[in-house]
């Protein structure tokens, strides 16, 4: 049975990841070309977007955790869906936009919290999704050259209660390649980007979630 619980309890989004993949989204739905930067004419005329990725984090002591890898599915506007595991097993956490609901599951704690897609709430995950504020009224967007072969852009909150310290999306051409975000905790993630498909069809059964049976729910959806 399904148990949905109070608001008091734990809201489990607040990692590198989720941060970063709800902040690719907002970008992915808000960005417009007040100054073209590699990641604005990567979105220009962006419907869709799918790629499998590996992740590597490293701790504030610069210790790095164990390997990561997953899949990134992207259907404009407002819909996404982000899962993660080890390299061996298949996915431990996904993190689902239906286009009202924003679902995370953690199934190591069999455990789903849930929050309105455009609750606006400042300083969280769910303020990036609302998308109802210009890029750049958010978010500093700078274009700071080539490294590595590829052409950076980095983007950081205006406000000092946002999620992460800063992102950096590396390009080839139209193509995300990397991106990299340090949080406030001191941790830094890094994510390379393969087998990458542009404005292909994504089947929406992909942006449906119905939480496991038997899992505790944090926050009730929006019908």
């Amino acid at each position: 049975m399904i148990r949905f619980m109070g608001e008091r309890s734990v809201f489990r989004l607040r990692t590198a990841w989720c941060a970063a993949v709800v902040g690719l989204w907002w970008l992915i739905s808000a960005a417009h070309a007040e100054s073209l930067t590699a990641l604005d004419r990567y979105l220009s005329g962006l419907e869709s977007w799918r790629a499998e990725f590996s992740q590597s984090v490293t701790d504030s002591r610069g210790r790095m955790r164990s390997p990561q890898s997953g899949r990134l599915l992207v259907q404009r506007p407002g819909k996404f869906r982000w899962e993660i595991g080890s390299q061996t097993e298949s996915a431990t956490q996904v993190m689902v936009a239906d286009g009202r609901n924003l679902w995370f599951l953690d199934a190591d704690l069999d455990q789903v919290t849930v929050r309105p897609a455009g609750s606006g709430e400042a300083a969280t995950p769910a303020m990036l999704l609302s998308g109802t504020t210009p890029l750049r009224a958010k978010f500093n967007v700078v274009s700071v050259g080539r490294k590595e072969g590829l052409e950076w852009v980095r983007v950081s909150p205006k406000s000092a209660e946002g999620e992460f310290k800063e992102m950096r999306f590396g390009f080839s051409g139209l193509e995300l390649r990397r991106l990299e975000i340090d949080d406030k905790l001191g941790q830094r993630a890094l994510m390379l980007f393969s087998t990458s498909i542009r404005n292909g069809r994504i089947d929406p059964s992909e942006f449906r979630f119905v939480p496991p049976p038997g899992a505790d729910v944090i926050g009730k959806p929006l019908e």
